[in-house]
């Protein structure tokens, strides 16, 4: 386990960088194209831990896939000539990959086995693997295949139409790409719109999605032909120098090529909510999502409330959003983000337990958190508990201490963004 002594007592961050590019779409775009036929090429691929893991498993399971920095090509004779894994499926860290690849194997006529790192271990796949056992494939693993080793083996699946108890774009993605494949329509319905990355590059691989307010639906027997993808940078990246360039003093910065989606740019709202002066330019769009640069310089900001359908489009964000909220005046409340509890950490208590080692107010609820500003920040020795967010979270905040701050686990980091040190230490100044 690495530990990093922070960069701290910053002056001022100024210049120019692209952040990598955004992980969910790297990760569909080679799953996409592994299920494809004919060849897909991929520009901007996020070559972070989790991504490699998405290439790993497909490649065991026949697909080639050549994959050059951030430069990647799938050749794929289509979802048919998957071949049956003869190793187990390490999934690493990443959810997205096991959830998606499960919806995948669901109709294959053939058996695999899942596993992750510790953190998968305890994320919960009952909200996978109950509907896709519901379409006919059949599951099991540790506590009847709600965690991980999880047995899978698919063929003769049927579609359903699925009540998603909670919006999550990992979840109704996993059931729209079993339907893809299955007999008969299959149809997802959420609460609250989740990110619509899946619908979106469905399309530019020449499927058919139809989406009817809050649901979204697939017919069966279709097929994918390969094509090109560029990756947009991910927003979920960039909101740790937007939030940067928002609270250290004499700031400003510009991210080029961002992805914007609407159902992904909650961090924005935010932002604007608060008082930050943010700039969107050159906007435009790639494989149907749309992109632009953003430019955010040193802010007066005020305390928000954050809750209700703008929770989806933020749930990655909240780590850095809280720090965000211990520069601004008065009072920040989070609310309605239970999600926080299973990601690669429970969020909310991995955010305020670190926080408050350096001298944050913050208070946890069974929700989501209140965080009351402005604070000053001061240095600690303090823990990413191998989560990505939480590690890049915290070398943020010690940019405000002016003494020492040491991040144990520093190492998580490289998960969504390996160079995120090298672009810190750019725009420092």
């Amino acid at each position: 386990m690495a530990t990093k002594e922070l960069l701290t007592d910053v002056q001022s961050l100024q210049g120019t960088i692209k952040v990598p590019g955004d992980k969910s779409i790297s990760h569909r775009a080679v799953m996409f194209g592994a299920i494809a036929q004919g060849k897909t090429t991929i520009e901007g691929f996020l070559p972070g831990e989790d991504c490699l893991s998405t290439i790993s498993c497909f490649r065991k399971m026949g697909v080639e896939i050549h994959q050059d920095g951030n430069y990647v090509e799938v050749i794929s004779g289509g979802i048919d000539n998957l071949i049956e894994p003869r190793e187990v499926l390490d999934v690493g860290n990443s959810g997205t990959t096991i959830r998606l690849l499960l919806g995948i194997l669901a109709s294959r006529p053939f058996h695999a086995v899942l596993v992750g790192d510790d953190s998968i271990a305890k994320r919960p796949m009952g909200r996978v693997t109950k509907p896709l056992s519901e379409m006919g494939a059949r599951i099991d693993g540790r506590g009847n295949g709600m965690f991980t080793p999880i047995s899978i083996r698919g063929g003769n699946t049927v579609g359903i139409h699925y009540h998603s108890p909670v919006a999550s774009a990992q979840v109704k993605s996993s059931i729209l790409l079993a339907g893809l494949f299955s007999k008969g329509i299959t149809t997802v319905t959420e609460p609250a719109l989740s990110r619509d990355h899946t619908e979106r590059m469905l399309g530019a691989f020449g499927a058919k999605v139809h989406r009817d307010g809050l649901s979204v639906s697939v017919e069966g027997g279709q097929s994918l032909a390969g094509t090109h993808i560029q990756v947009p940078g991910d927003i979920s990246s960039a909101a740790f120098f937007l939030v940067a360039g928002a609270i250290v003093p004499n700031s400003r910065i510009t991210l080029e090529n961002v992805g914007i989606n609407p159902t992904r740019a909650g961090i924005l709202t935010v932002l604007e909510n608060m008082g930050a002066e943010l700039t969107v330019s050159n906007q435009r769009e790639l494989n149907g999502e749309p992109v632009a640069d953003l430019t955010i310089s040193t802010s007066s900001l005020k305390g928000t409330e954050i809750y209700g359908d703008l929770i989806p489009t933020l749930i990655d964000e909240i780590p850095i959003i809280a720090l965000l909220a211990t520069q601004a005046e008065g009072k920040t409340v989070i609310r309605n983000a239970e999600e926080l509890k299973v990601k690669e950490t429970n969020r909310i208590d991995t955010v305020v337990t670190e926080l408050r080692k350096m001298g944050a107010e913050i208070e946890p609820t069974n929700d989501g958190m209140i965080i009351y500003g402005k604070k000053p920040l001061h240095g600690a020795t303090v823990n990413s508990y191998g989560d990505h967010r939480i590690g890049m979270m915290l070398a943020i905040a010690a940019l405000l201490s002016k003494t020492e701050t040491v991040l144990e686990r520093s190492e998580a980091i490289a998960v969504s963004y390996p160079n995120f040190f090298d672009h810190l230490q750019l725009l420092c100044k």
